[in-house]
């Protein structure tokens, strides 16, 4: 079952032609168009789900995550990766259907050592008192800059 107004619909049935990595008789992957490391891949099945609480058939999780492992052999991801899901709005999901994104090729911070803004429960690592951002520094010491303060 497929959505007629889904991007990723549409990717899955060779409508939008994309950066294919892997792909088998139910699940494709390919690289991310606005990739946040040197390997972002975006993993889907074939089949609309809204994400993944939409009632995803243990079948399908089992066949997306089996393709996950295949996309960071294929990609060289030797070293680690990192797993991503986002799930509604809280999390940011911008594409209503269903997707794991793969990302590696460089070192990355835990999340507790990312900035998640001044609400979240590490704020204190980022943030003073009252709201301006501290002075951070990734684990070679090199300053890391997030933008500019609101």
């Amino acid at each position: 079952m497929q959505q007629d107004d889904c991007i990723f619909c549409k990717i899955a049935k060779g409508e939008i032609p994309t950066s294919k990595v892997y792909e088998d008789e139910y699940v494709i992957a390919f690289d991310d168009l606005e990739p946040l490391m040197p390997v972002h891949c975006l993993v889907i099945p074939k089949d609309h789900f809204r994400d993944i609480t939409d009632d995803v058939p243990e079948e399908t999780l089992g066949r997306v995550f089996k393709a996950v492992q295949k996309v960071a052999q294929i990609k060289g991801l030797t070293n680690g990766f990192r797993l991503m899901v986002n799930t509604g709005e809280d999390a940011s999901q911008s594409v209503k259907h269903f997707h794991v994104h793969l990302l590696g090729g460089g070192w990355m911070p835990r999340p507790n050592d990312q900035d998640w803004g001044p609400n979240s429960t590490n704020a204190d690592k980022f943030y003073f008192a009252d709201g301006t951002r501290k002075e951070i520094f990734d684990k070679d010491g090199n300053q890391i800059v997030l933008g500019e303060d609101e």
